[in-house]
């Protein structure tokens, strides 16, 4: 069986990692990082791992040396368990809990002045105040009355659209009816 052909799976891993393996690559300078991307309380001392973009915990974080738990790739359960580069890489902690704490905050608040306010309705203007209002008011027999008024006016438009243009007939095209023509359908 070649070796590309074997399957890999991810160990269960001990609950306190004794391992005295060490990645080979430079150590992780915590300084170095946003303040977002670790976290050093005491109960889930973490940072993101730089290569698999995951949350990793910090081992021996009372201890002389500090370094990432071994992690695997992916989603658990779901991708191939592929072994991190990053696992087991040293840590440098040169951040104090309290600095990074009021960094944070500094962020958050930072982050805060950006965002945009809610925005407020522009106001309306008295003429479209007074055309809203008037909506409001009207009643059916006001808009019949309404109706009504314009009639004469709607019926003037359309007798001038009626109206034959003066001038010349055009040549080349067939005649233009100058009546509605209303089909009927076959008798069936």
């Amino acid at each position: 069986m070649s070796a590309s052909n074997i399957e890999r799976t991810a160990r269960t891993r001990k609950s306190r990692t004794r391992s005295r393996n060490i990645n080979g690559r430079p150590a992780l300078v915590i300084s170095a990082l946003k303040p977002h991307q670790y976290d050093l309380r005491p109960a889930c001392t973490s940072l993101i791992c730089p290569d698999c973009r995951t949350w990793v915990p910090i081992t021996g974080i009372q201890a002389r040396q500090q370094k990432l738990v071994p992690h695997d790739t992916g989603r658990a359960g779901k991708d191939p368990a592929v072994r991190c580069q990053g696992s087991n890489r040293l840590v440098t902690v040169d951040v104090a809990y309290e600095k990074w704490q009021q960094r944070l905050q500094d962020g958050g608040a930072e982050t805060a002045a950006r965002r945009p306010t809610t925005v407020l309705p522009k106001p309306f203007s008295p003429r479209t105040d007074q055309t809203l209002r008037a909506r409001a008011e009207r009643t059916p027999a006001g808009r019949v009355a309404d109706w009504n008024a314009v009639l004469p006016q709607a019926a003037d438009v359309d007798a001038t659209r009626r109206q034959v243009p003066a001038g010349d007939a055009p040549l080349d095209g067939p005649e233009v009816p100058l009546t509605t023509l209303h089909p009927q359908r076959p008798a069936c």
